[in-house]
Formats: C-alpha cells, structure tokens, sequence
C-alpha cells in the first residue's frame, strides 16, 4: 500500500464529475486532474461542456465529454456502458449535478419539488448504480457524493432543496452499506456557503452576506478551490476505509449555534 502522500495521488486514475461545466463541479475536475486523473466531464449543455473541457485541457488536463441527462436511467446507462467499452475504466465517480430553488414552503411550485427530486437524488441513484454495476465487478471504486450543510440544517425557503440534500446523506450511507463489500468507498462532501453560480443571487445580497459572516465562524463565503482537498482525500488510497461519511466543508457553520 503507498505510503504518505503517495496516498492522496490519483495517477492512473478515471474520474467521472457530473455536472462538472461550471461551479463546483468544475472546480472538482480541475483539482482531481491536477493529482493525476483523466477526467469525463458530463452536463447537457454540449456547448458548456465543450467550452469547459477545453479549459480544461489548457491547463494541462487529459478530458473525455460525456454529454447526457443525469435523471435519464436510460440516457445515463447507455452513456456509461459506451464510454467504459470505448475508452477505459470509470475508477471515480463524482455525483455532483444539482439544482436549487428558493420560494416559501406554502407556495412551493409541486412541479419544481418533482424536478429537485430528479435531479438532486434521482441522478445520484442513478449514475450511482450505472457506475458501480462496473465497480462491482472490479472489486474496487470511489464514489463522491455532493450533499450540502442543508443535509444537517434548514433555513427559510429551501424545504425541498433541505429534503433532497438530507436523502443525498442518507442515500450514501445505503451506497456504502450495500457495496463497501465489494471494495467500494461511497462517501459525501457536504459543502458550506460557496460562492457558485447556485448562489448567485445569495452572493449579490449583501444582507445575507453580512448575516452569513456572521453566522459562519470562519466568517466569510468559501472559495470552491477549498474542495479540492476533501474530493482528492475520498478519491484517493487516504480513505481506503472511510465508507458512508458525510465530510462537512463549511467553515464550521455546523458547529456553531
């Protein structure tokens, strides 16, 4: 087994970051590339797609685009399946395709509960499945799933989003329960308050920002470089025996009262 930071390192390895052309997904690809991995990017913008992964490249980067709807069972599956017959093994899988959306609880659009279900939960299941259906046969694999503080906490406004992200954490714990047997690690990151294009609107508010300083003991937003350290310790050898965690990013907001 490697020793010292020969742990953390990631060459040879295939990473697969779902919605990965912007925001933390992005960011996640960049730092995974840069301790060793090949990197598929996935989203359903193909332009986005494109204009990330030559980003990408420019930096160094070896990028494989795999457009496809990550609430599509079927589309998800086919996709997998050609790029694991085509290219190579998928060693790390990285569920981070969400979306969020911010209306009170009593006027919440059943429509909008019905997509953050599909596309927060429902894409984890199934990329999940689509990728460890490989994994299990090898013996061996790391899947990363993007939870959120409101995994743990709710605020005003965010009840759905706070139901999906709590089944995240919950889901990975199956994950792990189900498939550490055959040598899969299936664990969650738990992001704080980032400044995304998810959080946009947060960010532009500068009373929640001065409520948010407050709030967290680190006393500002987090930088989505700030990541990149917990993805490559669960992608890597260092977590070898960390299974159904949820590892909490988030300046210590879910320490504190």
């Amino acid at each position: 087994m490697s020793t010292g930071t020969d742990l953390f390192k990631l060459t040879g390895q295939c990473a697969l970051i779902t919605g990965s052309s912007q925001g933390i997904g992005y960011a996640l690809a960049l730092g995974l590339s840069q301790a060793g991995a090949e990197i598929v990017l996935n989203g359903r913008d193909v332009e986005k797609l494109g204009a990330a992964a030559m980003a990408l490249r420019n930096e160094g980067a070896t990028v494989h685009e795999l457009p496809f709807d990550a609430t599509d069972h079927a589309a998800v599956s086919a996709a997998v399946d050609g790029f694991e017959a085509a290219h190579r093994p998928i060693d790390i899988l990285v569920n981070n395709a969400g979306m969020q959306h911010r209306t009170e609880l009593e006027n919440f659009p059943a429509e909008m509960f019905e997509q953050l279900l599909k596309t927060n939960v429902y894409s984890v299941f199934a990329v999940g499945q689509a990728v460890a259906t490989h994994m299990i046969k090898r013996s061996r694999g790391k899947i990363i799933n993007i939870a959120s503080v409101q995994s743990a906490l709710a605020r005003p406004g965010i009840a759905p989003y706070t139901a999906t992200k709590g089944a995240v954490a919950n889901l990975t714990k199956g994950m792990a329960t189900d498939w550490a047997k055959h040598g899969l690690q299936c664990n969650a990151i738990a992001p704080g308050y980032f400044d995304t294009p998810l959080n946009a609107a947060l960010v532009a508010d500068p009373e929640f920002s001065a409520w948010l300083e407050k709030r967290t003991p680190a006393g500002r937003w987090g930088n989505v470089e700030e990541l990149i350290g917990a993805c490559i310790f669960l992608s890597s050898d260092a977590s070898s025996f960390v299974n159904g965690h949820t590892l909490y990013v988030d300046g210590g907001i879910t320490a504190s009262l």
